[in-house]
């Protein structure tokens, strides 16, 4: 029995695993409202609408598509003049030319392991072959014709110096009809921009402006494809709450938001771009894409109209997200920043009160130790210790279970013919040994919420990518790197080339590590009597070992430590109980072969 309800919860947990890994649904709102007057004024009013490539599309608009005659991003950036941006955590440029932010790179992360692989680049320029930009300017109230900084304006530089965190830079343009735009760029020492722009009118008739903001992606953006994780255009809209929308679910129409608050943008696995509006104003905000010519996707919104009197001045400001996902950054910039449930950005899934609680815990152990994968080892100890007394409770049933084996039997051989009262005398001989039937479930169904939050975590944290443990381990959220299938790199030969089955093959040495320990512990237990259990019972490791080869081996060394820690646990309760622990015995009982049935011979 114990053997059997084992099983049941080790399939059980095979089942909530693929289930996890490809049916789980992202959280998502999809309740849309429809912006009014203002946003739909401005989507009619083409004439005045700031430039983005040869459409000239505004905020709430379809946006351009990509040139066809795609420059490099290198001549792309040398095509036009330039400020350089220059932050602890970033480096890159300004276009002087439109005033875009459109080339970052992030100076702390790599491609790859190699700390000789290129940086990561977050932005390009709308002339290389993906352009990824923000861009922030100012559009006509319908009907108005005033002339506005567009893709074209080449703005002046009140300096050369570059962007630093102590050193903001000024714009500045003169529109030639009486009105001096002014633009102050600052960035903090992570990944924040803040943009300030301010309108001075030297003329004689009023103005009216509306200020907006857009993010600007085009070609197609390279996702994961797990549905555990969004990708695409994601934000935080007022009292909406979260949006989240693919890159797919927007090529079906806009969707427009009138809010107070928040923030929006597009989000990949690792990284992101944000706008971050004035978080006490009200904006229209819209998501939209175009496949005319091209994909190409943008987040942006608009505030509400500023009037420039004559000899008046207005000001304006907002904010740009544009960097890593790292937690303890994204945390801050919602308590300190004040950028309303900014915390969203990180896809923690409908468990994040489970996955979030595993992220500090093992980040904790990570600052004191300086290893994650240590941590991993540390916080498996303390979930254990924090289930002892119901593992305890559950192995002490399983050992009065193995106690009363021989009389489990005289019963089924005394009532073979009647199940019913079969079964009835054995929940009678349950209770009379106070031995839980379900006990051996227990142990395998109270890791699986651990589990899952675990995978999560992995999967999407930027702390955990490239996160080395020991050894040849030097990403634990990537598989084992060796495989025996090439005997751990000594043949000129990639298993996981191979077609369909090519991730199956990489059984690299933890993941033959988990499939020893999850051997051993089975075989605590002698096989069961029923032939069906006993092929499940005896392939149930080598099953594992194939399925998590692939998975994440920081889970692969977790899954490892927790068997083995339980081997050790199951094996001192059943000693205290007075059961034998014949494990050798077991294991020469699996491969012993069996006697041919005279029957058949």
């Amino acid at each position: 029995m114990d053997n059997r309800n084992t099983i049941l919860a080790v399939v059980l947990s095979v089942v909530i695993l693929f289930g996890w890994q490809y049916f789980f649904a992202r959280p998502q709102i999809e309740a849309q409202r429809q912006s009014q007057a203002t946003q739909q004024a401005l989507t009619e009013n083409k004439a005045g609408a700031p430039a983005s490539g040869a459409a000239a599309p505004q905020p709430g608009a379809p946006v351009g598509a990509p040139s066809d005659a795609a420059k490099s991003r290198d001549d792309a950036l040398k095509a036009t003049p330039r400020l350089v941006i220059d932050s602890e955590r970033l480096h890159g440029s300004i276009a002087l030319v439109g005033g875009r932010i459109d080339d970052v790179s992030l100076k702390d992360y790599r491609e790859t392991v190699d700390p000789k692989s290129p940086e990561i680049v977050l932005f390009a320029p709308l002339d290389s072959p993906q352009p990824y930009y923000a861009e922030f300017g100012f559009v006509n109230a319908p009907g108005g014709a005033v002339k506005l900084p567009d893709a074209t304006t080449e703005w002046k530089a009140e300096s050369q110096g570059a962007l630093t965190s102590a050193s903001p830079v000024t714009l500045t343009w003169d529109n030639g009809q009486g009105l001096t735009f002014r633009r102050t760029i600052a960035i903090d020492g992570d990944y924040m921009f803040t943009i300030k722009d301010s309108v001075a009118n030297g003329g004689a008739a009023a103005a009216t402006l509306f200020p907006y903001a857009l993010i600007s992606r085009h070609g197609e953006p390279h996702v994961s494809g797990y549905y555990i994780l969004h990708e695409g255009l994601i934000g935080v809209i007022g009292d909406e709450g979260l949006e989240e929308l693919t890159y797919k679910k927007i090529t079906e129409g806009p969707r427009t938001f009138k809010a107070t608050g928040g923030w929006l943008g597009i989000t990949d696995k690792y990284w992101a771009a944000a706008l971050v509006p004035p978080q006490d104003k009200p904006y229209a905000a819209r998501f939209a894409s175009t496949t005319d010519g091209g994909k190409a996707y943008q987040t942006d919104y608009l505030l509400d109209p500023l009037t420039v009197a004559p000899g008046a001045t207005v000001e304006t400001s907002g904010r740009l997200f544009a960097g890593a996902k790292q937690v303890a950054v994204v945390d801050r910039y919602e308590t300190q920043g004040g950028v309303k449930k900014f915390e969203l950005l990180i896809d923690w899934g409908w468990f994040h009160f489970i996955t979030r609680p595993m992220f500090y815990a093992l980040d904790f152990f990570y600052k004191l130790v300086g290893n994650f994968g240590v941590s991993i080892l540390i916080v498996t100890v303390l979930v254990k210790l924090l289930f002892f007394p119901l593992a305890n409770k559950s192995y002490v049933s399983m050992s009065k279970m193995k106690l009363v084996q021989p009389e489990m039997a005289r019963l089924r051989e005394r009532y073979k013919d009647d199940k019913a009262k079969q079964q009835q005398e054995l929940m009678e001989l349950y209770k009379r040994e106070k031995i839980n039937p379900l006990a051996g479930c227990l142990p395998v169904v109270v890791q699986i919420p651990v589990f899952f939050s675990l995978y999560k975590v992995l999967f999407i944290t930027i702390e955990m990518r490239h996160a080395p443990f020991f050894g040849w381990i030097h990403d634990l959220a990537a598989p084992d790197p060796t495989t025996l299938f090439n005997l751990f790199g000594l043949l000129p030969y990639d298993p996981g080339a191979v077609p369909v089955i090519g991730h199956f093959l990489l059984i690299g040495v933890w993941p033959l590590i988990m499939g020893v320990t999850m051997f051993l512990q089975m075989r605590l237990n002698p096989a069961p009597a029923d032939p069906a259990q006993q092929v499940v019972f005896t392939w149930m490791p080598l099953f594992f070992t194939f399925l998590l080869a692939s998975f994440p081996a920081g889970l692969v060394i977790y899954w490892s430590w927790n068997n083995t820690l339980s081997i050790i646990q199951q094996s001192i309760i059943m000693k205290r109980q007075g059961v034998k622990v014949d494990l050798l015995g077991n294991i020469r009982e699996t491969f012993r072969r069996k006697p041919s049935d005279p029957a058949k011979t």
